[in-house]
């Protein structure tokens, strides 16, 4: 049995007690223990909606990072002080400096902790490959193959010598989680695109793709890129499909008219089992 609670997200459950922010962070709970995906954008939000949900930070088993910007890392300070040395699971270049632009200003907007603060707190475990989390529940790994539409934002940004170029997303991975039932993919942004995560879980792991939770970044596409993705999307079978976050609410519209009562709210204080 898994069973994913949304903890953070832009959007609340209507007359509950959580507080919402522009970030993300999702609870993946198992018999075998409890995996958070991200932190969200702040300790403050997250301390607090860990206990409106009545989830204790030390019973946390492990937590895994889709990729490096503030608003999914932004509670690391302030969480891991009372998870214990659990396992973080990321890519590697999750330290690399991020920068967003805002007009003639360039904000850093990556992980407030260095990598050598968390390496006194946690046991990091950096890899481009997927890699075990808990029992059924992996990372995708790196997603290599970028043929699709990618979740990109024109302000992200990177180092390039003096200059800057496009934050390239390399450390962008989501969930995989694997049942007799098939596969659920658990996403934080998809600024590696939703369609190459996707093709990259199915050829990576074994069973047909039944869900689909969190960010996919579709905010920003225009009506022919968002039926392509509607298009492609149909091929996989009867998915159902929880997007928040960055998913955006054009496409959220969209993906509910395509696909009716299978697309579902997904705010803080929601929760779904399978």
């Amino acid at each position: 049995m898994f069973g994913i609670r949304c903890l953070v997200d832009n959007s609340v459950l209507a007359s509950s007690g959580y507080w919402g922010e522009h970030g993300l962070a999702l609870l993946v709970e198992t018999d075998d223990g409890r995996a958070l995906l991200d932190t969200g954008r702040s300790g403050t939000v997250l301390l607090h909606n860990l206990k409106e949900a009545g989830v204790d930070p030390n019973s946390i088993t492990a937590l895994a990072l889709s990729h490096a910007h503030n608003d999914h890392t932004g509670g690391l300070a302030a969480l891991l002080p009372l998870t214990g040395r659990i396992p973080v699971y990321a890519h590697p270049d999750l330290f690399r400096e991020r920068f967003a632009r805002h007009g003639r200003h360039v904000d850093r907007i990556g992980p407030a902790l260095k990598r050598e603060d968390m390496e006194q707190l946690v046991e990091l475990h950096l890899s481009t490959e997927p890699q075990q989390i808990l029992p059924g529940v992996f990372t995708s790994g790196e997603i290599r193959s970028r043929d699709e539409l990618e979740g990109r934002s024109p302000n992200h940004l990177v180092r390039d010598g003096e200059g800057w170029t496009a934050d390239p997303y390399r450390d962008d991975l989501s969930l995989v989680l694997q049942s007799s039932s098939g596969l659920a993919l658990v996403c934080g942004c998809c600024h590696a695109g939703l369609l190459n995560t996707l093709l990259q879980m199915s050829n990576t792991f074994s069973g047909a793709v039944h869900t689909i939770i969190g960010g996919t970044h579709l905010g920003s596409l225009d009506a022919t890129q968002m039926e392509h993705i509607l298009q492609v999307l149909r091929g996989y079978g009867e998915m159902e499909i929880y997007p928040n976050h960055c998913t955006g609410l054009p496409a959220y519209v969209a993906l509910a008219q395509a696909f009716g009562v299978r697309v579902h709210p997904f705010p803080a204080g929601a929760e779904v089992k399978f």
